[in-house]
């Protein structure tokens, strides 16, 4: 069984955690990292799933003990806010990124009463804005959305100022600052790599 100070040593071993820093992969927005995450790839190794939502539970209960509703966001935080929701014996939605194009138009599947305190789940944080959008689509529809919470953030200070700008709180199990240290750790990266990650969490858009 894996420990929570693991987790980043752990989603290196498992492939979610990939660290590239001479070879760098490319995002949707056009950024260019050097680090990719897919912690979907969580779902396929109990042990470290299973520690996952210890961490998520223990973050939960720390940060948001009120918590009423468990929501994931679509489609990478539903399996893990289902298994945190059967856990805490607690109510789960899920939140589309749009609205369905047939049927009811529904973007939030599963029911809650209005005002009811909710979290919501999310895999990994990077610029922000697709987990700030499911915040704001579920308190629309009159959730109180007490904060949010993943596996990791990549620490960006863009991602961060958004939460900011918004009054939206986040936690996160493990970061990128962590990864670097398990990278190093693992002699999967050395020292110069060590700086080249750093620097690109200080300034993304100019590194290279």
């Amino acid at each position: 069984m894996t420990e929570p100070r693991n987790i980043p040593e752990e989603l290196l071993r498992i492939g979610a955690v990939t660290v590239s820093p001479n070879k760098p992969f490319t995002w949707s927005s056009g950024l260019k990292s050097p680090i990719y995450c897919d912690n979907r790839l969580t779902m396929s190794f109990p042990e470290v799933r299973s520690q996952i939502i210890d961490g998520f539970v223990d973050l939960i209960h720390t940060h948001y003990p009120s918590v009423e509703v468990i929501a994931g966001t679509s489609t990478a935080g539903i399996p893990h806010a289902a298994w945190i929701a059967e856990r805490m014996g607690l109510p789960m939605i899920y939140i589309r990124s749009e609205a369905k194009a047939h049927g009811k138009g529904r973007r939030i599947e599963g029911r809650f009463d209005k005002g009811a305190k909710m979290v919501v789940i999310e895999d990994l944080i990077s610029t922000g804005q697709s987990v700030i959008d499911a915040v704001n689509a579920v308190t629309a529809e009159g959730a109180d959305v007490l904060g949010v919470a993943a596996i990791f953030t990549y620490e960006l200070e863009l991602g961060e100022q958004a939460f900011r700008d918004l009054a939206i709180r986040f936690q996160t199990i493990t970061d990128y600052s962590s990864l670097i240290e398990a990278a190093v750790e693992n002699r999967l990266v050395d020292e110069t790599d060590r700086a080249r990650l750093e620097a690109w969490k200080k300034s993304p858009s100019n590194w290279s």
